[in-house]
């Protein structure tokens, strides 16, 4: 993450406050990446602790690192280069949020990926949906929004590494990335939080880097 840190971010990072539970899991898990530890024990839940925390934690994590990984090449990723938000000739991302882009459209990738991050950041800032007192339970919403904002994010991943691997790699980004994209791969597959036809793009790649992949059936 020091390598990020070193360039340009895309947006500010979204941050706990310190002293609260959310914080001591987000400093619990950050001890457990700097550690060494196997990624697939990484993401399972501390024992004793809530499921819906550690997912809350998770997602606000993965919200500021794919944003510093879009940093990295949002300056080469221009309406001229990226016309569309896809990964390759194959897949192609339409925005719809319900409000301002009720139908599904195709946008420029930058603009898909600024949509999307607002979008998430209102998401994560909503304490109706993410409450941050102990006493206020999860909604039933809270699932079913970090599937859909997880998801989402992993669209990112998708447009990066296909459109604009030669830039990582320009830059010493490449095993930078491979990491936090590892780490995404176990936590969403660990708590089935996105769906295997959303993550055939990068089938090919996550049987390469990823211990124990099996490619999805079709």
């Amino acid at each position: 993450m020091e390598f990020f840190h070193k360039r340009k971010t895309f947006r500010p990072k979204k941050k706990f406050e310190p002293g609260t539970l959310r914080y001591s899991l987000h400093k619990q898990a950050q001890a457990s990446l700097n550690s060494g530890i196997n990624l697939r024990d990484a993401v399972k839940v501390p024992p004793g602790e809530n499921l819906n925390d550690w997912i809350a934690v998770h997602v606000v994590d993965f919200f500021n690192r794919i944003n510093l990984i879009y940093g990295t090449v949002t300056d080469y990723c221009t309406e001229e280069t990226c016309p569309t938000m896809s990964g390759g000739p194959k897949y192609e991302y339409r925005w719809a949020d319900g409000a301002e882009y009720k139908k599904p459209t195709a946008l420029p990738a930058k603009k898909y990926v600024s949509l999307l991050m607002d979008w998430t950041e209102a998401q994560i800032n909503n304490e109706d949906i993410f409450p941050i007192k102990m006493d206020v339970p999860f909604p039933k919403v809270f699932l079913p929004t970090c599937k859909k904002i997880l998801t989402r994010l992993f669209r990112v991943f998708v447009h990066v590494y296909i459109h604009h691997f030669e830039r990582l790699v320009l830059i010493g980004a490449e095993a930078h990335i491979n990491m936090c994209y590892k780490h995404f791969y176990y936590f969403v597959t660990e708590f089935e939080l996105v769906g295997q036809k959303e993550l055939e793009p990068l089938a090919e790649m996550t049987s390469k880097i990823c211990k124990g992949y099996t490619y999805p059936k079709r």
